[in-house]
Formats: C-alpha cells, structure tokens, sequence
C-alpha cells in the first residue's frame, strides 16, 4: 500500500552561482521527513532504474527553460505522486539503493552526523531500554537490537514496531507515528518537536486474536501483557467492573496466560485510541473518542446536549478513504516541522445499499489511516490461515510476504489528500471484501 508522502510546500534558494533552486519539503506520515532538490531526487530516481528498470513510476521530466508558477505546481504534484507510488514495491522498500538514499537525505536535512548514540527504548509497563546505535540505523535495524535484548523471536518482529509516543500530564499517553522501516529513529525523535516524545515498542497489529501467534514466544507474551495493562490502565481497553475484578486477581497471580484470555474479552482491547477530536456526525462539531481495532471504527460521539453516543462503523463497509491537509502552509524556516493544524480524515461508508461520506477532524488523521491499512493487512493474515488454496503476496513495512486467499467482487479503496486543492487521487483497492495482488 502507498506510505503517507506528501510536499505541501516548496521554497526557491539561492545557489552559489547567482541562480536559484527550488527545495521541496517531503512530509511522511504529518511530520517533515527530509528537504530535497528536484536533481537529487532525479538521480535517485536514475539510480533506481537501473536496479529495477521499468517497474519504476513515471518520474517528472527535466525542464530547460524557466518554470511557470503552475508548471512548478505541477512538478511539485508529480514528485509527491512519484513518492507515493515507487513505496508501493515491497522489493524497493528493501533495496540498498533507496533505503541508503533516504537515511542520507535525513541526516543532511537535520545536518546530523553519523555517529554512535544512545537511544532510550520505552516498553509498555514504563521501563526503558537502552540501545548503543549509529544515528544513521533504521527503525528496522534498531527494531531488530531492541528484540535480541528482550529475546524476541526473530519470525514475530513483524508484529511489533517502534513508534513515536508523546507522554502527556498525568500520565496519559497519546501515539503520534509508527516509525517505517527506512526512518532513523534518532533523527525522527530529534526533529519531531514534540514536547516529552519518546520512541516505544508497541505491538502492531489490531486484531486481537492474533494474540494466538505468539503465545509461544515467552519475550512476546511479557510484551502484550504489559501493553494490555497499560491499555486498561490508560482507558483505552475498557473491561467491566466485574472483568476488572477478575483482571486484578489474575494479574496478583501473576497468571499472564489466563489474564490475556479474558483481556480478548474485553471492550477495546487491542484497539489504538486517538486524542479526543471533532466529527461531522451525527451533525457538525460534535466531539468524539475515536478507537480503531478488531475490524471497526468505534466512535463515542459528544452531541450538543452533552450527550454521549456510540457509533460503530464496520471495515468491510468501508469503500474509501483520504486525508486531507487543510491548514494554511506553515512557515518553513520556523521552528514549526510537523503539519498538526487541520488535519481530517474522510471515509465512505455503505449501508443499506446507500453511500456516504463521513469526516473526523483529527491531528492524527495519518496514525488514524495507518490503522486502517493495518485492519486490512491483519484480515489478509487471516484469510491466509483460512485458505491455504490460493496464493497471495502481502507487503508490510518493506517485507515481502506470501500468502494464500480467496478474493471476491467487492471493491474498497484507499487514498490521501496532502492538501486542500483540487489533486487527482489514485484509489488503492485495498478492502476486505475484495484483496487484489496487484493493489497492494
């Protein structure tokens, strides 16, 4: 599936022969992932096809003669689309090739050295591990050291990640990004800006009865146990007074087992909760608590009253969805790098043979999409377990997996708008109903 890449802005700069040149600042996931030139990405582009020839997406000409202010509109559209597309190849996700050319692009962008650090590596129950890294390793690479300290197995690091996690007053916590496989972690920590954000391991994956997959790994369950502590504690899982009864006995035996079985039952366990945020449902400017997980989007709607109302959209009616950036363009040059004004995330939903569109206003509208693909590739998962008949290939973070399913008819989509302008959106099919080889 595409990655979030979007180039809200571009600045003109001066170079050191009297001209100028135009430095386009590449967003990943809401937050500045690197400043490049058009030359840059242009050789990069050239480097790459000669490893993968024509597989690569078409790839914005050269001009020779001064750019229009619409042409430049234009460039800036096709090296986002380019951007977008050439992350679809899981084959490219992993070559040395792309991954060397985007470590480079964030150091420089950040003007940081490679050089060794020590990165803090925050688990579930609130301790941290400390890892000796270059600032120049991927999250994947950092992934992989972190797992050998806690002696996680090697075949389930792909249901784990590292992601961005701001920890704010009274100790709630709200999950700003999941770190992709070529980000540097050092680097992403540094230039979020966001006040008290560490990196955390997390599980990564929304349906709970993947759970099964790795009871036995010992580091694993140790992992999803703390992590479902921490949900419940957070309100995120909500269990019943007499589940709670239950948990705290459980957890008093030390019986991770027996508390996992019962976690599974419990109201939004294994789901992520975003930040309270606004809705345009059942009517405009309605507040609501968003959680996102066992195939369903779960929102407790503020009405006007005052009064609370649980709506529950289910994912295989959903057809569509795009975010969409509708803020006014930051100041590039300030301290400001991530774009946290305006967010929305609109999907279409089906019922009853009727169509219709549905907003939520949400400075995690990426986190929020990211969750939905994830519900998407844990179905896949699944239906691989289920029909062992037919094969399939599954991306994720950059790793090629195959995978048999059966697919149907029913087609959904996915999709994002970086910014508040008429843009043609490529629709991935990418639903429950309907999984195509060649969308994903």
């Amino acid at each position: 599936m595409k990655m979030h890449f979007c180039i809200p802005v571009s600045q003109q700069r001066p170079d050191g022969l009297g001209g100028r040149y135009v430095l386009y600042s590449v967003y990943l996931d809401g937050f500045l992932f690197c400043r490049v030139r058009y030359s840059q990405l242009h050789r990069w582009n050239e480097q790459l096809r000669r490893v993968f020839g024509n597989s690569l997406p078409p790839f914005p000409p050269k001009h020779y003669l001064a750019m229009t202010t619409s042409m430049a509109d234009e460039r800036r559209d096709q090296l986002e689309q380019y951007l977008q597309n050439v992350t679809v190849d899981p084959n490219m996700l992993r070559s040395d090739v792309f991954v060397d050319f985007l470590k480079l692009v964030q150091l420089d962008t950040f003007s940081i050295t490679t050089k060794k650090v020590s990165l803090d590596i925050f688990l579930p129950d609130g301790r941290s591990i400390k890892v000796e890294a270059l600032t120049s390793d991927t999250a994947e690479r950092v992934l992989e050291v972190v797992s050998h300290k806690v002696g996680l197995c090697r075949e389930l690091l792909g249901f784990f990640g590292l992601f961005l996690i701001q920890f704010c007053k009274e100790g709630k916590l709200s999950v700003m990004k999941k770190l992709v496989d070529f980000e540097l972690p050092y680097v992403s920590l540094r230039s979020s800006e966001v006040e008290n954000c560490r990196i955390g391991l997390r599980k990564w994956y929304l349906d709970p009865s993947l759970d099964s997959r790795l009871m036995d790994c010992r580091a694993a369950v140790d992992l999803i146990y703390m992590q479902a502590i921490q949900d419940i504690e957070e309100e995120w899982a909500k269990p019943t007074e007499e589940q709670k009864q239950k948990l705290e006995a459980l957890r008093k035996e030390d019986n991770q087992t027996k508390f996992l079985e019962l976690s599974r039952e419990v109201r939004h366990y294994g789901y992520v909760q975003l930040d309270p945020c606004t809705c345009d449902y059942p009517e405009p400017g309605c507040g609501a608590v968003i959680s996102v997980g066992n195939n369903e989007i779960s929102c407790c709607v503020t009405l006007p009253d005052d009064q609370t109302r649980d709506v529950i959209f289910q994912m295989n009616r959903v057809k569509c969805w795009q975010v969409t950036f509708l803020g006014s363009l930051l100041d590039m040059d300030g301290p400001q790098q991530t774009l946290n004004q305006n967010l929305e995330l609109r999907f279409q939903y089906g019922e009853d043979s009727h169509w219709q569109w549905f907003v939520i206003y949400t400075q995690q509208a990426f986190l929020l999409s990211s969750c939905l693909k994830k519900m998407i590739s844990d179905k896949m998962v699944k239906l691989a377990a289920e029909n062992p008949e037919m094969q399939i290939e599954v991306p994720e973070q950059g790793k090629s997996r195959k995978y048999h399913v059966q697919q149907s008819q029913q087609k959904a989509c996915s999709s994002f708008l970086p910014r508040k302008s008429k843009i043609k959106i490529v629709e991935v099919d990418c639903g429950f109903g309907t999984i195509k080889e060649e969308d994903l």
